[in-house]
């Protein structure tokens, strides 16, 4: 399986994921000219933007480590032109959340959600 493909799978188990755990998906490969947002999902007054990152193994660190500096300033701004898109700049909570994603050798996915991941 490529890379692609694999972190396809990945965002759609972590979607699932999240589901389970009683957020709504309010969109998903959400892009701007600023960047991408793999899910946009709410919980109550609680909007979350989060990065899902597939792995096989942890070979080059955790999944959560390539979430550099840089990628989350892209993230943060991204999630700004939702807001606006939106107008929700200035009535809701927001969150910025990874969720590892790991493929199972014998199939099927381990998740690790990390809320608060990063702030702006």
């Amino acid at each position: 399986m490529n890379n692609k493909v694999l972190g396809s799978q990945g965002e759609q188990a972590a979607a699932d994921y999240l589901t389970r755990q009683g957020y709504r998906i309010c969109a998903r490969n959400f892009r701007v000219p600023a960047g991408e947002i793999d899910i946009v999902a709410a919980k109550q007054e609680l909007v979350v933007f989060v990065e899902v990152k597939t792995r096989r193994g942890l070979g080059c660190g955790t999944p959560a480590q390539a979430v550099t500096y840089h990628k989350q300033q892209k993230i943060i701004q991204t999630a700004r032109w939702f807001l606006r898109q939106r107008h929700l700049e200035d009535r809701c909570l927001c969150r910025f959340d990874v969720v590892e994603v790991y493929a199972r050798p014998v199939g099927g996915w381990e998740i690790r959600h990390i809320p608060g991941a990063f702030e702006t």
